[in-house]
């Protein structure tokens, strides 16, 4: 008889240190990109983007592309969130939204024509299934005619759902639809939270949600938490993290909540003295970390954690996670287009983001063009600074031969003054620094984004043009 597989338990030994959090946590970006949103630029048009799109045509290969659609609207106001978003109950209004959309996915079509094979494939918002049924066909129908799909046990084709609008009927028909995999937000299992974010979500449901994504064979099942919350304590925590682990999805994502009220006007319904306070939030993160590891889930980076056979886990041990838009993520080498209001692309070495706000979006569809309103055009030590970060919060470590290949620099001359930053950040602990490169120690991976910020050369500089400025949240 064959013995069966064993999948290796690959944990990069996380370690917490309060002390060493207190004493480094600042605010910093989350590097889903770099340069991050807040450089791009509102000279960069419709035209630099038609440029950097027959720039990939005229590279030629067998890229495969990434697709992300933006759904933005919400039947009821979460009073935590910072996504741009439209709460509403008027259900006419996605009708003329989808429209829109459609235009602009047929525009994109037309670009890249005869480069247009999908291999992944992400609906976000806002709530993806406030489309029904008939939308959500219609839609990715005329996607699957206007693009060329890699078939489902090669494509990651994901959709983010809200439990309170979705019944197992529903989850049954998004995988008949082809979506492979499921996110949902959780955020706390605890109904005096939830009453106080008003995010009522009863236990029950959520878990009926995903036995039937168990059921109806999606790939891959996904939790999001926050911790930080208002009337959230440590045994709230330790007890929305055993109903958690119960329910057994294959990704979990815990995030600190940002409390911004001057920037997210949905957050002054949040009382101040509600709010734990930042050493119990601490404590929260700690008992996070020890109760998912102990479970068995891998600590992917940052703050997500994947069971051991997940692909995000197989990637990051095969070296070859990726970071995008949408967190980390196994495709991210492909070109991402990226269609709805706000959506970001990555295309042939520019990042673009279409209008903000409905009206626009609608005026600029309507004039027969595409929505971009800014945008940024890599330049070579852009590319080369988005490696060495990519590379510190995906692997924790980095070569300083396989950048000099490269990029043909000496690592040493050119990141002179960061490696003297570097030492410091080895002094406190974070890191390991010697000729041949960085390794992250454990105690230093939770704090992965100031070891990335080093490298940043747009921190603390001046904006060049007069855009919305964006106020990063901790690091930890």
């Amino acid at each position: 008889m064959t013995a069966p597989t064993q999948i290796p338990v690959f944990n990069p030994a996380v370690q917490f240190d309060a002390d060493l959090i207190r004493r480094h946590s600042r605010q910093g970006p989350r590097y889903t990109s770099y340069p991050t949103a807040d450089r791009f630029r509102d000279t960069f048009g419709v035209a630099d983007y038609l440029t950097a799109v027959e720039r990939v045509r005229t590279a030629g290969g067998d890229k495969p592309l990434s697709l992300y659609l933006h759904i933005p609207f919400c039947e009821s106001l979460c009073y935590y969130c910072g996504c741009n978003k439209i709460i509403t109950n008027d259900h006419s209004k996605a009708e003329v939204y989808l429209d829109y959309l459609l235009r602009e996915v047929e525009m994109q079509a037309k670009l890249f024509a005869g480069m247009n094979r999908v291999e992944q494939l992400h609906f976000g918002g806002g709530t993806p299934t406030y489309l029904t049924d008939e939308q959500m066909s219609m839609l990715l129908g005329r996607l699957r005619e206007a693009f060329d799909f890699a078939p489902d046990e090669v494509g990651e084709y994901s959709i983010e759902i809200d439990p309170r609008t979705v019944d197992p009927a529903r989850v049954h028909t998004l995988r008949q639809q082809g979506f492979n995999r499921l996110s949902m937000g959780v955020q706390d299992f605890d109904p005096e939270v939830q009453k106080a974010v008003n995010r009522i979500q009863p236990e029950a449901q959520t878990l009926a949600v995903i036995n039937a994504a168990r059921e109806a064979g999606f790939r891959s099942v996904s939790i999001d938490l926050i911790y930080g919350l208002p009337k959230q304590n440590m045994q709230t925590m330790a007890e929305t993290l055993a109903k958690v682990i119960k329910a057994n999805p294959d990704r979990i994502s815990i995030y600190n909540y940002a409390h911004m009220p001057q920037l997210f006007k949905s957050q002054k319904l949040i009382r101040d003295e509600d709010l734990p306070s930042p050493e119990t939030k601490l404590d929260m993160l700690a008992l996070c970390i020890e109760r998912l590891c102990g479970a068995g889930y891998v600590y992917i980076g940052m703050d997500h954690f994947a069971k051991p056979d997940d692909d995000l886990a197989v990637a990051q041990r095969e070296k070859r996670m990726q970071r995008n838009f949408q967190g980390y993520s196994t495709h991210a080498e492909a070109d991402l287009v990226s269609c709805g209001v706000s959506g970001i692309s990555a295309v042939g070495g520019t990042f673009s983001q279409n209008e903000k706000k409905l009206e626009n979006y609608y005026r600029r569809i309507d004039a027969g063009e595409l929505p971009v309103i800014r945008g940024l055009a890599l330049e070579e030590d852009d590319f080369l600074r988005r490696r060495v970060i990519q590379l510190l919060t995906c692997d924790f470590e980095l070569s300083f031969a396989a950048i000099e290949e490269a990029f043909s620099i000496d690592f040493a001359g050119y990141f002179a003054k960061e490696l003297e930053e570097v030492r410091t950040l080895e002094t406190d602990g974070l890191l390991t620094l010697d000729d041949a490169g960085i390794r992250v120690t454990p105690r230093g991976r939770l704090l992965i984004r100031n070891i990335c910020m080093v490298f940043d050369r747009y921190l603390g500089m001046p904006h060049e043009v007069k855009i919305e400025r964006i106020r990063y949240s901790k690091t930890i």
